[in-house]
């Protein structure tokens, strides 16, 4: 059930991301609208487009969350892959989609902090520690007389 629910939520939110889909619901607004002197633009009427829009936008939201999910995994595990196939790449990074926010808050200010520490070698330098040496050393380089 569950590939079968991936297959279908992939067709439906690529068809109706598409021109032609766009084109059809914008023909079916057309029509309604058209329509409306028709119906002396009742109550029914108005309840025909509202219950219609409704109904289908309720449905969507959950078939693309659903293709968003499976996209947003697919785009971590390859970032894990050059982050773990990298050996400059910090290995801190992989699966931080896992972290809690506040987690998350900290690794940001970790490498705030890297940033700050590393000045102009921000492209040399790829943990704290090797940010904290590389500051050391330049501090010692500029106290020494020369």
């Amino acid at each position: 059930m569950k590939k079968f629910f991936d297959r279908f939520s992939s067709k439906v939110t690529n068809a109706t991301g598409s021109s032609s889909a766009f084109i059809l619901a914008l023909l079916i607004i057309i029509v309604w609208g058209i329509t409306g002197p028709l119906f002396n633009f009742s109550d029914t009427w108005q309840l025909v487009i509202n219950t219609g829009t409704t109904v289908i936008t309720f449905l969507m939201v959950f078939l693309i969350q659903q293709s968003q999910n499976k996209d947003t995994k697919a785009v971590h595990l390859k970032l894990n892959e050059l982050i773990a196939c990298n050996s400059k790449a910090s290995n801190r990074l992989v699966s931080i989609e896992d972290l809690t926010a506040a987690e998350i808050e900290v690794l940001k200010n970790y490498y705030i902090r890297l940033s700050k520490l590393s000045e102009n070698d921000i492209h040399r330098s790829h943990s704290i520690d090797e940010a904290n040496e590389n500051s050391k050393t330049k501090k010692h380089q500029q106290k020494k007389p020369g």
